[in-house]
């Protein structure tokens, strides 16, 4: 392929987690099981959540929120994933790969300010029971996603239009399955500036949820060891037991692919540890709520029946 500028690139090739042909098909099984099992998980929650009347409060409108941002999160890239094993290609053209990189961004921020506003209506619930329903009102709560929403789309706008500005020479292989922020930008041949800046952008505004986060637990776990009584203390910390394990396996396992990758160097074992986050997380967040939430549970049976 002929050396090329930002604006005369048609495509780029996805080399995907392995080049062994004989393991395309597992790959392909594994990824549509668990792809299937995502949209299915999430959907019966958020149904569970509408069709329940006991379910209409702050807590429960957050988490519809989340499984709904998960959907759209693996369906930015394990469709395109799957379509290239079935035809045997590896092309996605410049353009799939900025829109597909503009929808990973915005969900996988989306997703790091709903944890976020997630671990705020904790923090109230527990520090400030009295005034819950005062302080977490439906305004309150549609401001928050709202909020959420124009942060998302202004960072995923931003970070699209720098990818947008980067040139590209002759080596247009990116080693993972999707159009990755940091795999695109390691392949450019543009100024680092450009790169750094961007590094600085994603590390800022992933860091930042995470330090909200952070401050409200550590205001939850005071106001729990304040609790007089063991069952008080079980009590409290059961309704935020659920958000912190989806807290703990989100943040842990990026920051664990983000970590490794640095230190190894190896794109490749970057790939495949990126599935935790991107495809692992998503999948394992119906059952963490509704194995540790009797009123899902209750929720999940009667819409069954139903």
């Amino acid at each position: 392929m002929e050396p090329s500028n930002g604006t005369q690139i048609s495509q780029f090739l996805l080399l995907g987690l392995s080049q062994a042909l004989e393991l395309q098909p597992l790959i392909f099984g594994l990824f549509l099981s668990m792809y299937l099992i995502t949209v299915l998980g999430n959907l019966l929650i958020i149904l569970a959540i509408s069709s329940d009347s006991h379910l209409h409060t702050p807590m429960y409108f957050f988490l519809s929120n989340l499984s709904l941002i998960d959907i759209c999160f693996t369906s930015t890239t394990i469709p395109k994933m799957l379509v290239n094993i079935q035809t045997h290609s590896k092309v996605i053209t410049y353009e799939g790969c900025i829109t597909q990189m503009y929808f990973y961004i915005l969900f996988a921020m989306l997703d790091n300010l709903t944890l976020t506003v997630m671990a705020y209506d904790r923090f109230v619930a527990i520090c400030h029971p009295l005034h819950y329903m005062v302080i977490m009102n439906s305004r309150l709560c549609g401001l928050l996603v709202l909020v959420s929403w124009i942060m998302s789309v202004l960072n995923s706008l931003l970070e699209s239009l720098m990818v947008l500005g980067l040139r590209f020479c002759s080596d247009l292989e990116i080693p993972h399955f999707f159009c990755e922020l940091s795999q695109v930008v390691q392949i450019a041949c543009s100024d680092n500036f450009l790169n750094i800046i961007m590094y600085f952008s994603a590390a800022l505004l992933g860091g930042g949820p995470l330090a909200g986060i952070l401050y409200s637990y550590s205001k939850i776990i005071a106001s729990i060891c304040g609790i007089p009584s063991s069952q008080g203390k079980y009590k409290a910390f059961s309704t935020c037991a659920s958000h912190l394990s989806v807290v703990s396996l989100f943040y842990g396992t990026s920051l664990g692919v983000y970590l490794s990758s640095a230190a190894t160097q190896n794109a490749h074992s970057s790939a495949t540890a990126s599935v935790m986050y991107t495809v692992v997380t998503p999948m394992l967040n119906p059952f963490i709520y509704s194995l540790r939430n009797n009123d899902i549970k209750r929720a999940l049976q009667r819409f069954l029946v139903r």
